[in-house]
């Protein structure tokens, strides 16, 4: 243990520091703990430090996001040692595919070929990965998105990706006609006494609002993210003002929970900036 102790006096520290303190962890005199994860093991953690990222960016936490980033690099690290003891590969086996691949998905910036535009740039990003995943049809790329993205998120990128592999673009009227048409049938199997076809068809209403938010040209993960926000924030107002009256909402009745409710929306109207919404085009994620 004694030739690890060098690692509490550095100053600063680079990424083959990590990669070395990694290997130390996981080593016989190492952390226990460290030691017996698995890829499996570890997996969740790789999920919550991805959205703990996301949530610095949203916040526009700059010392947060230094710091998340550093945990899902972490995580990067991590599942690379495990990998590297099998002699599967390695951190550098990893940096070399991904330059490779960064070249080679860049022929406007490496090669002699000219982007006009930065739709175009993605669009040739698009095309150069498909062709070098094999992707030769529609029902490939579409096979191609994870089944591990949350639902929604998966339902935008299979709709997206139908939509170019048709040709077909997503038009408004057409989209609310097939939610309104899914309103009725998840009406229907609301009066069954069958839970599958009311999971079905519940399941078909929200991929239809999926399609309603292509069409609008919104992204509906950012769209129910901001109704998530906007619940929480009027239950606290109507929380805040029943206990100024000294009830909790348990003691309301429904007409007067649902006056705070209405109270909570006017207010939150009136903060709103007078401006234009700013329209969140298709998702330019490589």
């Amino acid at each position: 243990m004694e030739a690890f102790v060098d690692f509490k006096f550095k100053e600063t520290y680079d990424i083959g520091d990590l990669l070395r303190i990694m290997e130390i962890l996981r080593s016989g005199e190492g952390c226990p703990w460290d030691r017996q994860q698995t890829h499996a093991s570890i997996r969740q953690n790789f999920i919550e430090e991805t959205y703990e990222v996301a949530e610095a960016i949203d916040n526009a936490d700059t010392e947060a996001l230094c710091e998340e980033l550093g945990d899902v690099l972490m995580q990067i690290v991590f599942h690379c040692q495990i990998e590297k003891e099998k002699g599967s590969f390695g951190f550098s086996e990893i940096c070399d595919g991904l330059c490779k691949k960064l070249i080679v998905r860049h022929p406007h910036v490496f090669g002699d070929k000219a982007a006009f535009s930065a739709e175009y740039a993605f669009r040739r990003w698009d095309e150069i990965k498909a062709e070098t995943k094999g992707q030769k049809t529609g029902t490939d790329t579409l096979a191609a998105v994870p089944k591990t993205l949350p639902a929604l998120m998966r339902s935008a990128k299979l709709q997206k990706r139908a939509a170019k592999a048709s040709g077909l673009s997503h038009d408004p009227d057409h989209a609310l006609r097939d939610l309104d048409g899914g309103v009725a049938r998840l009406k229907e199997a609301a009066a069954e006494d069958n839970s599958s076809r009311k999971q079905e068809e519940l399941g078909d209403v929200l991929f239809a609002a999926v399609e309603v938010a292509e069409a609008l040209g919104v992204e509906p993960e950012e769209c129910l993210s901001g109704s998530c926000e906007r619940f929480t924030q009027r239950f606290s107002f109507a929380e805040e003002k029943a206990a100024g009256e000294g009830k909790s909402l348990r003691d309301l009745l429904p007409a007067e929970l649902e006056k705070l409710w209405d109270a909570a929306k006017k207010e939150e109207e009136q903060k709103k900036p007078r401006e234009s919404g700013k329209i969140v085009t298709e998702g330019n994620v490589k």
